[in-house]
């Protein structure tokens, strides 16, 4: 698969929400001919020569080159994110930090930028901290009307944009949002009403915010090391 191919498939994750909300919410996946806007930012290759250039396959990193250190285990401190709660040190801890981020996933979307200032990952990262701040605004709205078909939704549409970045804790909560919405307790296999679904998003939403607050940080702090400014 070439790299211009590759990226594709990752800013497809990075969505508008309006097309998932079209979505029932037991089945919220796209239809095969659904197109989604990229948010990744312009390359300085022009969007035909992106579209026509082949690139070389993409291979998950084994061995980091020394250019470019591997993203660290470990969380580290950095601003909170504006939709977390305002519980801080004492809630993070609750969180598994460090599975907070798929590294796996995460170097391979390191593996498509051109150079070392990381401009292709880093304009990802930068459109998903936009759109989970807004799609968690959403869903406290949603939450709020009592709207699970749209909680279902939300949730469906942030664990593909969290997915495609590796922030695997927001992916996991935001799918048990997506089937409590549709009224499903999957792990238990059984149905829910809709009085039993909303005792569970309650606190899962709130669960799932301090999850992001400290994927955000890690995800700033690491390019705030290891990304080199673009030559102006």
């Amino acid at each position: 698969m070439s790299h211009t191919k590759t990226k594709t498939i990752v800013a497809e994750h990075l969505k508008s929400p309006e097309r998932e909300l079209s979505a029932k919410p037991r089945s919220p996946s796209p239809g095969a001919g659904s197109r989604a806007t990229s948010l990744a930012p312009p390359s300085p290759k022009s969007p035909a020569a992106r579209l026509t250039s082949p690139r070389p396959e993409v291979v998950s990193r084994a061995t980091p080159v020394p250019e470019r250190t591997p993203a660290p285990s470990t969380p580290a401190p950095s601003t909170p994110a504006p939709a977390a709660d305002p519980e801080s040190d004492a809630a993070d801890e609750e969180i598994d930090q460090e599975n907070i981020i798929d590294l796996d996933t995460f170097n391979q979307i390191l593996d498509l930028d051109e150079d070392d200032t990381h401009d292709f990952s880093l304009g990802m990262a930068e459109a998903y901290f936009t759109q989970a701040s807004t799609t968690f605004v959403d869903m406290d709205k949603a939450f709020e009307g009592k709207d699970l078909a749209k909680l279902s939704s939300l949730g469906h549409f942030l664990k593909g944009s969290s997915a495609a970045l590796g922030v695997s804790a927001v992916q996991a909560s935001c799918e048990h949002i997506q089937h409590y919405g549709a009224l499903r307790d999957e792990e238990n296999g059984t149905d829910l009403t809709e009085a039993d679904a909303l005792a569970k998003i309650g606190p899962l939403l709130q669960r799932v915010k301090r999850e992001y607050a400290v994927a955000e940080r890690w995800l700033k702090n690491w390019y705030k090391e290891h990304a080199t400014p673009a030559e102006v």
